[in-house]
């Protein structure tokens, strides 16, 4: 019986009055910065301070606070509340207003000078959506430094360093981005000169260098905010007078010179090939390098202050027979005056053999609930073999080295102490695998020396034995898994029924966007359904039940126009540049018709979320996600982020969580599951995989080995299907070992649908097919990658020439296309 699809009607409202559900969600959002927020120094417990307590403020982000990133990241909220804000609001006497209102000055001219420069680029191309999005990402707006400070009656100063960063391109190791500009220096040294005490708020989307914090005794106080969405000034205003107690950690370890990151020197351009990215670190990245080399960092993976005391007891180590690791830990607020959180994380150490490994690695994590003083809260958290496991490329499986595991347990990794061990007889062979991703030249990986792996075995070993927790680890009850690669071109079920009335054209046509709505010229905002969403899926098999859906931008909200007109029952369509900064570069005039409102909540960059360790609190705003989607008719968010932090520069990593794989997967499975909470709305997890730079990132060649792939870029997505089961994977656009993502099969079929379990839909990011001959939209069919965005006529004509001459088969567009409308038919968009 063919569905009945619902009439839908323009979403949004008329009334520009704020509605119940934003107020619901900005609370929400306030919560979630506040959670996230990492205390990193408080000399002699200098904060809170009380909110009659006199402050001036400094900075570029004291009354521009950056809440997000810019691209598709962006969100375009109501309202943001900075700092200068939120503290007014919580009743702060602020002693520089005068500074800045001087600084709003300096800051309109710089935008000003910096859209100029934006258009004048855009001038000389098409002038076409895409071609303003290059222009745009092209030209970073650097915020300017401000006026002098000068001295006021209070004795205390918030000094905010602020930075911008967004899709299309990489940061720099330089002045005003990784390093503070001449002129920034200068102000921070004339405020450390003027006032006695001084803290610094690091409003930035990941990594900057600390070495100024070397140089000022009187800097009491460092926060890193990253960016904190829209409530953030409301949220650091919490943290600031103690209303809530910090009790986030950092998801990236931070180290005391940016040389100091393994591949410093070779990211992106930094040794003027972007076309090539050889990930030489192998395995280490992160924490797993400086962990492994016993490099000194100046704010360790997982490390955050509180405002009270907590200890950490191990009650109980266990395992089960399919080797599955159990710790309780009991949480106990030793401080004497403040409720809080804290983070339990329990890192495994692995035995060396024959398999080089990292030292130590994240296995769990937990946090608890509102403490108050005295109080105490028992945590259990639970790994699996799977935690430890290493993949072997000589027998393409994955497997656990006989040896000694030692289970650490502590609020950060640098914090962690030994609480037990694991001690495994022989090797175990987990999971059979084929081989994927095969490299086309050779990349010679960071290796440890042979003394230093031994050392640390060694002293692995003596910390065991000295706490006489060594449990036997017998996994001979778990059974070895081959993975079966063969793949049912028929599955018989309502989607297939329905895709076996249609026509080879209106298959053709339906593994693209609709190309009629002008999806292809505005890139990330050409929704017609809903009014600057990212785009829609094909009309052309309407009378056949199938739906078309409409796709939003994220990660950091929906990515929807503030406002759109409505003239005769039509949209009003508004320029790609409308789309941008909330307007901010459209010059045009406004269209006819009635004016309709869509405000959707910026919240918190991934980062921050992840900050939060809060995987409950996640759910929550992804549910808070899913609500809007049904409030404006969303489909597919195209959201969470995923990438890994592989080098501190890549410009999307504020989208990001982390640079570990764990829990970057664990924080995308629980935004999903807060989203698919609600029926007919999902995610798609992104971008699939190794998107770790920005510059050239149509084009640039991720030379990766298998085990590195496997181990960390992979890792993580694997988590998030396994745990949520997401509607939705988009690929990248860079290629692995020479192959475009989009057109892998051993990405989007072998590991994404054979290893993985993925039973939804694999998309690709906007114009992935338009960059030359390498990408084609028939090899993202064969690929198994179904559908194609935006979608074009030469993609259309492409399948077609393919079907012609036999390169693709009708079975393999009808299995893409099933998949396609087996998403469809849960959307929200028939009637009962």
């Amino acid at each position: 019986m063919k569905r009945q699809i619902k009439k839908r009607d323009l979403p949004g409202t008329t009334s520009a009055a704020v509605q119940d559900y934003e107020r619901t969600h900005a609370a929400l959002a306030r919560t979630a910065a506040a959670e996230g927020i990492v205390l990193l120094k408080n000399d002699q417990h200098f904060l809170p301070l009380s909110p009659d307590h006199p402050v001036a403020l400094y900075g570029a982000g004291v009354s521009k606070t950056i809440k997000g990133g810019t691209g598709s990241g962006d969100v375009n909220e109501r309202h943001s509340v900075a700092i200068f804000e939120g503290m007014k609001a919580a009743g702060f006497p602020i002693t520089n207003k005068d500074w800045i209102q001087r600084y709003e000055s300096v800051y309109q001219a710089a935008r000003q000078e910096w859209k100029n420069k934006v258009l004048a680029k855009n001038a000389t191309g098409s002038g076409a959506g895409l071609d303003f999005f290059l222009a745009y990402a092209s030209t970073p707006f650097y915020l300017p430094t401000g006026p002098e400070a000068t001295k006021t009656e209070a004795d205390t100063a918030i000094f905010v360093i602020s930075r911008i960063a967004g899709e299309g391109a990489d940061r720099y190791a330089e002045g005003g981005d990784y390093y503070l500009s001449e002129e920034e220096q200068e102000l921070l040294r004339s405020v450390c000169s003027l006032y006695k005490n001084v803290v610094v708020i690091i409003n930035a989307g990941g990594v900057i260098d600390l070495s100024f914090m070397d140089e000022y005794n009187n800097i009491r106080a460092l926060l890193f905010v990253a960016q904190p969405g829209m409530e953030g000034g409301n949220a650091i205003a919490d943290i600031l007078t103690g209303k809530v107690t910090p009790s986030g950690k950092l998801t990236d370890t931070w180290a005391y010179r940016y040389e100091d990151y393994p591949n410093a020197k070779t990211f992106s351009h930094n040794n003027g090939n972007v076309d090539k990215e050889y990930y030489q670190e192998g395995i280490y990245v992160g924490y797993r390098y400086f962990d492994s080399f016993e490099v000194p960092v100046r704010y360790g993976f997982g490390f955050g202050m509180s405002y009270t005391r907590f200890a950490l007891e191990t009650l109980r180590l266990t395992v089960d027979d399919q080797g599955e690791v159990t710790v309780s830990v009991r949480v106990t607020n030793i401080g004497g005056a403040y409720s809080g959180k804290e983070v339990v994380q329990v890192y495994a150490a692995l035995p060396d053999g024959r398999l080089e490994k990292e030292y130590r690695r994240l296995c769990a994590f937990a946090k608890t609930g509102e403490l108050a003083p005295g109080d105490a809260q028992t945590l259990t958290l639970s790994f699996s073999t799977q935690d430890l496991a290493c993949f072997d490329e000589e027998q393409s499986a994955w497997v656990l080295e006989q040896g000694v595991y030692g289970i650490y347990v502590g609020s950060s990794l640098n914090e962690s102490r030994i609480a037990g061990a694991l001690s495994l007889e022989q090797d175990k062979l987990l999971t059979h695998t084929e081989h994927i991703c095969p490299m086309q030249e050779p990349c010679s990986e960071l290796r440890r020396s042979q003394a230093l792996r031994a050392k640390q075995y060694r002293k692995l070993v003596e910390e065991a034995q000295s706490i006489r927790n060594i449990l036997a680890y017998d996994l001979s009850s778990v059974a070895e898994q081959k993975i079966d690669y063969s793949i049912d071109l028929t599955e018989q079920d309502e989607a297939y029924e329905i895709v076996r009335t249609l026509s080879t054209e209106q298959l053709i046509h339906l593994s693209t966007g609709d190309p009629g709505k002008g999806q292809g010229s505005a890139l990330g905002s050409a929704g017609v359904t809903v009014p600057g969403s990212a785009g829609e899926t094909s009309s052309c098999a309407l009378k056949q039940g199938i739906a078309n859906i409409v796709l939003a931008d994220g990660p950091a909200g929906l990515r929807l126009n503030q406002h759109y007109y409505v003239k005769d029952g039509q949209p009003q369509m508004l320029p790609f540049e409308a789309s941008l900064e909330k307007g901010f570069f459209f010059e045009g005039e406004e269209p006819d018709g009635e004016k309709v409102y869509q405000y959707c909540t910026a919240i918190p960059v991934g980062t921050l979320l992840a900050q939060s360790w809060d995987m409950p609190l996640l759910e929550t705003i992804g549910s808070m996600v899913g609500e809007e989607m049904e409030r404006f008719g969303i489909t597919l968010w195209l959201a969470p982020g995923m990438n890994l932090h592989r080098n501190p520069l890549c410009g999307r990593n504020f989208e990001y969580y982390s640079e570990d794989p764990l829990l970057s997967g664990k924080a995308a499975a629980a935004i999903t599951k807060g989203v698919q909470s609600h029926p007919g709305c999902g995610t798609t997890i992104k971008h699939f995989a190794c998107n770790n730079q920005e510059d050239n990132r149509m084009a640039s060649d991720s030379v990766v080995s298998e085990r590195a792939l496997r181990e960390l870029y992979l890792r993580s997505f694997g988590i998030a299907i396994e745990k949520s089961q997401p509607f939705a994977i988009m690929t990248s656009y860079n290629l692995i070992n020479g192959i475009h993502t989009a057109n892998s099969y051993d990405l989007c079929t072998k590991a994404a649908r054979c290893e993985f379990g993925f039973r939804g839909m694999i998309v690709t990011d906007w114009t992935t097919t338009e960059q030359g001959p390498d990408c084609t939209a028939a090899g993202c069919i064969r690929a198994g990658n179904d559908l194609i965005m935006p979608g074009q006529p030469s993609d259309h004509e492409n399948i077609r020439q393919a079907l012609a001459d036999h390169t693709l088969s009708e079975d393999e567009l009808r299995l893409s296309i099933s998949r396609l409308v087996r998403l469809i038919l849960q959307a929200d968009v028939y009637t009962d």
